[in-house]
């Protein structure tokens, strides 16, 4: 039986526009329909910023024609059948068929077919709370795969068998998961397990990775649904943390899977917003502790388990998996010194380090707020009695960071080649020597300002060059 839902999604506002352009399709003998993602979210509660429009009974051109005269329009996808309009969230389509004719994600055959049934268009969608239709004319809620019982259920749950047909779905799968703490069907985590992302680019494989670090609400959801479809074996570095011991006065919470995936849980709930900073920190914490696979032992002398030199084997591990899913040179950059010195604030704080350290430290990490908040995720990634107070390690370094100033930025460096030659000296090989030896000064605290520094190189150099 047919269901109705007359208010699904409103469309005042700003969304007025959206209302004059179904009023046009209707017009011009369409049945206009919102499809996919913006009705999940709405049954869902969630607001809706973008909307999938689909048409039935009007091809692109006869679309194209409705909307023309009072929209912009912008084509971006005339084979798929697909049309942009400028200045509204809005893609409208045309039901279409899609048929895979080779092995790379691009090898795709579509064909538009306004004649198509909600329920044979929606069969290539991925899930099937994906695959619900909505008609505002009439508020019928069109649900040909079951798509509402699964969302009222919290089940991902795959549509049709061409699902395979596109094995970036699992990786969408892991971050629905995250996204919705929904579990995925036995039979979806049976055919995932069949798949296989070899002929993936590494953009595609970011983009899910990206929302699940950025919008999962327990990133360890979607980690487990990989491990239970077995695509934790294309990515090994993860894979390999499985079942690795730790001591359990440190953490209670179980082996170093267990570990990285309520550190993800922790970093979710401390977010800042901010698209490059939480994706930065959360790759870093995702990658902090891989390097225990290989280092963690039973030390005989006090009969319990270590993994001593695991920050430099996960700084060594990280870059292999990074490169599988992501070609950004800067970003890669940013989340490699985190991982190398992941342990240092509860280091320096143990031994009751001064400034020195702390300035060495922002040197080597340039983001030490960054750091800091991998520190709260790693410790708060051991369970609850460690989630119950915030990080006193993390709090000693905020403090220190900013009372030097080196909260978000490494120390710059105060003497440079330009006092050298101020001094009348010309350019030589020598240079480098003397300036390292005063960045390092600067790094001890010997001087903290311009004024100090030339002090200290007036009497450097009364030494000699050498």
């Amino acid at each position: 039986m047919p269901a109705f839902l007359p208010d699904l999604i409103r469309l005042d506002g700003e969304l007025r526009p959206l209302r004059r352009v179904l009023e046009l399709l209707r017009a011009a003998g369409g049945r206009p329909c919102f499809v996919g993602g913006c009705v999940r979210d709405a049954l869902m509660g969630v607001p809706v910023t973008d909307f999938d429009v689909e048409v039935y009974g009007l091809g692109t051109r006869a679309i194209e024609a409705a909307l023309r005269r009072e929209f912009g329009i912008v084509t971006v996808g005339a084979a798929f059948g697909v049309t942009k309009l400028k200045d509204l969230p809005v893609d409208v389509s045309v039901p279409r068929r899609e048929n895979r004719t080779g092995v790379k994600h691009t090898d795709f055959e579509v064909q538009a077919d306004p004649t198509m049934t909600p329920k044979d268009a929606a069969e290539r969608r991925d899930f099937t709370l994906n695959a619900i239709l909505w008609d505002p004319a009439t508020g019928e809620l069109i649900d040909p795969w079951g798509g509402r019982a699964d969302l009222e259920a919290k089940v991902l749950r795959h549509v049709s068998a061409k699902f395979a047909e596109d094995p970036l779905r699992v990786l969408r799968a892991m971050q629905f998961a995250a996204r919705f703490e929904f579990a995925v069907a036995p039979e979806t985590v049976a055919l995932c397990a069949t798949l296989t992302q070899a002929d993936l680019p590494p953009e595609r494989l970011m983009e899910e990775w990206t929302k699940l670090l950025l919008r999962g609400r327990r990133p360890s959801l979607g980690l487990q649904f990989l491990r239970a479809c077995g695509w934790t074996r294309f990515y090994p570095e993860l894979h390999a943390m499985i079942d690795v011991p730790q001591d359990p006065e440190w953490h209670p919470e179980g082996c170093a899977w267990t570990h990285t995936c309520l550190c993800l849980d922790a970093f979710a709930q401390e977010r800042v917003g901010a698209r490059d900073e939480d994706l930065v920190v959360g790759l870093a914490v995702l990658l902090h502790d891989i390097g225990k696979a290989t280092t963690t032992k039973k030390e005989p002398h006090d009969d319990r388990w270590h993994a001593y030199g695991h920050e430099e084997e996960s700084h060594r591990l990280a870059p292999a998996f990074l490169a599988r899913i992501t070609r950004e040179a800067k970003l890669i950059e940013a989340v490699l010194p985190l991982v190398r010195w992941h342990a240092q604030p509860y280091e320096l704080f143990k031994a009751k380090a001064g400034d020195a350290a702390v300035r060495r430290l922002a040197n080597k990490v340039v983001r030490l707020d960054r750091l800091v908040r991998v520190d709260s995720a790693d410790r708060k990634g051991r369970g609850a009695a460690w989630r119950a107070e915030p990080s006193p390690q993390g709090i000693w370094l905020a403090e220190r960071a900013a009372a030097l100033q080196l909260k978000d930025s490494a120390p710059k460096r105060i003497v440079l080649g330009r006092h050298l030659i101020a001094m009348g000296h010309k350019p030589a090989g020598w240079f480098s020597q003397v300036l390292d030896e005063a960045f390092e000064a600067q790094l001890d605290g010997a001087f903290a300002d311009e004024a100090g520094g030339l002090a200290w190189l007036t009497e450097r150099m009364a030494k000699g060059v050498v």
